[in-house]
């Protein structure tokens, strides 16, 4: 992600769907505050296995206004309950190879307990509620979807 996310509203938090690769370090400088004590990222990334198959890759595919939409919901949520606004998230669509970064999340806080909270509630709540489909390349050339939330899973999570 060479660009900044994009602004969501007069908060502070930046959300993005990209299909460019994800630059941690463009991600964590949107974040950075001198007043905080802490600064935390999170990478979420592909890996070379799932269910005793080996990955080649996956496919992340997305409706972007749908997803955006609730990303920014996600992020608002936990700015709201955990009192900060300096989170950046990010979340790769597209094809992506073994290792690379799927999905960012950088928060600055005061102290590192709230950081922790947020990122660990938006990426768990990204897991249960983002439109965002998977499909696992296998290394012996099949693919696969990943089995993913029932539209009223995700609605009963609200």
């Amino acid at each position: 992600m060479n660009a900044p996310a994009r602004d969501q509203g007069a908060s502070g938090y930046r959300i993005a769907i990209v299909r460019e690769i994800i630059d941690p370090a463009a991600v964590l400088a949107l974040v950075r505050d001198p007043a905080d004590g802490a600064v935390l990222l999170f990478l979420g990334k592909v890996r070379d296995h799932a269910e005793g198959r080996r990955v080649g890759g996956m496919r992340y595919e997305a409706y972007q206004p749908m997803a955006e939409k609730e990303l920014n919901a996600i992020v608002e949520e936990a700015a709201r309950q955990l009192g900060t606004d300096r989170i950046v998230v990010v979340h790769r669509v597209g094809d992506l190879a073994v290792g690379e970064v799927s999905v960012a999340i950088a928060v600055s806080s005061s102290h590192r307990g709230e950081a922790y909270q947020a990122s660990r509630f938006i990426i768990e709540e990204v897991k249960k509620r983002l439109p965002v489909w998977k499909q696992e390349q296998y290394a012996d050339g099949e693919a696969a979807w990943v089995q993913g939330q029932t539209l009223e899973a995700i609605e009963d999570a609200r």
